[in-house]
């Protein structure tokens, strides 16, 4: 099984429009609403691949239930800690005439001491069963940074490993307990390091830097232009062909989950990140984040590239 943490779920809202008119009425050719944020995406992603997994982070409120009902709606494992405030919103506009997409993100409140005792508890009571861990996402406010640092230290005990994607002092702090990978974007690499990456030169030495602090691996993500993936010593390339693609949102997520996936079946990092690539790229084809089809994975495996770099 792999056990999938995440703190800030999202009920999402993905609103598509034939054009987005500012400051006008405008009327919906499509809404869906669905358990969404990294985790789940994550967790919703391996749960399509056929992958035993079981999601675990909080949910409350009207919110909340609506994301546990979808998740037991697809029959995806999950075990909640119940908190009182309701589970944030974040609602996806996509604009198909200009293939623009804007997230509109309700920001996770703070969460109770006690809590945060049970998540822990919950985590110690699953990690035993896991064959890998993928802790992803932001922490609320006033959380504690370390958490991610404690799971990973966790997982350890039992010679689990864990995958890590976030960014800032929780990822910092995340990579003293040297996790096997972590997955920052280009964009996070640079605010968790606290500097500019100008070009590909500097993109590999801020790598080093991050790896020197602890991870084995470092996969760092680039949107539309692919990945990098090293450890540290050797670099490989990601790219992935052109796609029609109508939304980015959770493509991340997906190569997390693909990566997951792939490694869990025992393949090596420079193996596992063409499955996740090709997920990514899924992810993309589909308005909603998290979801993907199969077939789609499948027709993308055989055209990524992944290369020394």
């Amino acid at each position: 099984m792999i056990l999938c943490l995440g703190t800030t779920p999202v009920y999402q809202r993905t609103i598509e429009l034939d054009k987005l008119h500012i400051d006008a009425v405008n009327r919906a050719r499509s809404v869906v609403e669905s358990a969404s944020g990294k985790s789940l995406n994550v967790a919703r992603v391996l749960h399509t691949l056929g992958k035993a997994c079981l999601a675990i982070g909080f949910a409350g409120g009207r919110r909340g239930d609506a994301l546990v009902a979808d998740l037991e709606r697809i029959k995806l494992p999950h075990h909640f800690i119940s908190v009182s405030l309701e589970t944030r919103m974040c609602i996806t506009i996509i604009d198909r005439a200009s293939a623009a997409v804007t997230e509109l993100v309700e920001e996770a409140q703070p969460v109770g001491r006690e809590q945060w005792d049970l998540l822990r508890a919950n985590f110690v009571k699953h990690v035993t069963q896991s064959k890998l861990v993928v802790l992803s996402g932001s922490l609320p406010a006033d959380s504690d940074p370390h958490l991610y640092q404690w799971c990973i230290e966790e997982a350890a005990k039992h010679g689990i490993q864990c995958i890590v994607d976030a960014s800032g002092w929780p990822l910092r702090q995340a990579m003293l307990a040297r996790p096997l990978l972590v997955k920052p974007n280009r964009s996070e690499l640079a605010a968790t390091l606290g500097v500019e990456i100008p070009d590909d030169a500097m993109l590999k030495e801020r790598i080093r830097h991050l790896i020197a602090i602890g991870p084995q691996w470092a996969l760092i993500t680039l949107g539309k232009h692919g990945a990098v993936l090293s450890n540290g010593a050797d670099f490989w390339r990601i790219t992935t062909p052109p796609i029609r693609a109508v939304s980015p949102i959770g493509s991340g997520d997906a190569f997390a989950a693909g990566l997951a996936a792939a490694l869990y079946d025992g393949q090596s990092p420079p193996e596992a990140v063409r499955l996740g690539a090709a997920c990514a790229a899924a992810n993309a084809m589909i308005p909603v984040a998290g979801h993907l089809r199969v077939d789609d994975v499948h027709t993308l495996l055989l055209q990524i590239k992944v290369e020394p770099w």
